[in-house]
């Protein structure tokens, strides 16, 4: 593996550096570098954007309007991005369910489906999680009965992120009978969330906004031709979708800037414990050290995402250091909130829900985004949750990659 950038490499750089400088809405960049809420138009304007230029669909196939990018262009990208204040593309139609698509679906599906997507004309959510169905999926009871040319769906939906927003749902349903094993009892559904007999609940969380749902179905008719693959066949299909979730969790990226900006913030902010108040964070050596901490375990996050992009250059699929990049990912995304709740102090206390939602004008709360230090880390706990819990990835990690 060699780390350092062609001539090449660095010129894609610089075409990436001038594109955000002046591509980028100023308002989207702001909120991004804040830590603010963006909303549906903040993210379809940009994908929109990235369209237009041909650089929506960084990992699709070219034959499907992928960029045809290099693994090493793609980390390159994922960087300046980062860097730069770029919103991250909605993962669920761009990183989820279009590689199924494209991978399991039929002609008919492609040429119906991925353009919409791509262009983020039609938004998706993901159907996974249900009230007593989460590390352990492959227990969903959400029912798909075959009736003539259709499915008929009966089940509820949980922790549906942006479902609100979304014109389609692509679920994990059981199809399968009783004595048939749960893994081979799973299809996997395209449902138009306008289709009668869908009700979407608002699960508010406790940063006190509503970005999750329970998507309840009642006798919701889905053709048979929604179906991506065989019947029976969802479980294989869903464990390569969660594949490139897990990874994507990881977002290695996001937390080197997120980490620079703490340790700015720190820089100017003085520890208040009555001893030399004026003296900034950095200079107090127990917060330094935790800085260190995490500088450490992400450098050696980054390495092994590099590693695995050097294994898909030469044809490989990523394999069980998915889990291990979701797991190292999310534990050091977290130190990193715990970082800011520090920085933030007692700026961190009071909630002004208003503050973010990009019109209040009324005092700011602390410096910067301090006052969203403590909903953000309370929000984020569920990071080492979803995609798979941290601990359902240690033991494929024990299975996978240790043979226990």
């Amino acid at each position: 593996m060699n780390i350092d950038y062609s001539p090449e490499e660095l010129a894609f750089r610089r075409e990436v550096r001038d594109f955000l400088q002046a591509k980028l809405p100023p308002g989207t960049r702001r909120k991004v570098l804040d830590g603010l809420p963006l909303i549906k138009s903040d993210h379809v304007n940009w994908q929109k954007i990235l369209y237009e230029q041909g650089w929506a669909a960084v990992n699709w196939p070219v034959e499907y309007g992928g960029t045809g990018w290099t693994p090493t262009q793609k980390y390159i990208w994922a960087n300046e991005c980062a860097m730069a204040g770029a919103p991250e593309v909605v993962p669920f139609g761009m990183k989820m369910v279009a590689p199924v698509i494209y991978t399991y679906g039929n002609q008919e599906q492609k040429h119906r489906f991925l353009p919409g997507i791509l262009s983020s004309d039609h938004w998706w959510c993901q159907g996974y999680s249900e009230p007593n169905a989460g590390s352990d999926l492959a227990s969903l009871t959400t029912s798909a009965v075959r009736d003539g040319d259709s499915y008929v769906v009966n089940g509820t939906k949980t922790w549906t992120t942006l479902g609100h927003y979304a014109d389609w749902i692509f679920c994990l349903v059981r199809t399968g009978g009783p004595g048939v094993k749960n893994q081979e009892a799973i299809s996997f559904l395209l449902i138009d969330m306008e289709t009668p007999g869908i009700t979407v609940s608002p699960i508010i969380t406790l940063d006190g906004l509503h970005e999750v749902n329970e998507v309840h179905f009642d006798n919701v008719r889905v053709p048979l031709e929604n179906r991506i693959g065989e019947e029976g066949r969802g479980w294989t299909y869903a464990k390569m979708l969660l594949t490139h979730e897990r990874t994507g969790i990881a977002r290695v990226a996001q937390s080197k800037k997120r980490l620079q900006t703490a340790r700015e913030l720190a820089s100017n902010t003085s520890h208040g414990d009555g001893i030399e108040d004026d003296e900034s964070l950095m200079r107090v050596p127990s917060f330094a050290q935790k800085v260190a901490a995490i500088e450490i375990e992400l450098l050696a996050l980054e390495f092994t995402e590099l590693r695995t992009l050097s294994a898909v250059s030469t044809g490989q699929a990523p394999g069980p250091e998915s889990s291990i990049l979701k797991i190292k990912g999310t534990e050091v995304a977290q130190a990193i909130d715990e970082l800011y709740v520090e920085i933030a102090g007692y700026y961190g206390l009071p909630f002004v829900k208003a503050q973010f939602g990009g019109e209040y004008e009324g005092p700011w709360v602390g410096p910067g985004a301090a006052a969203n230090s403590a909903p953000r880390y309370f929000n984020n706990r569920k990071t080492s949750i979803y995609g798979g819990s941290n601990e359902i990835q240690k033991n494929i990690i024990c299975k996978a990659v240790l043979g226990l």
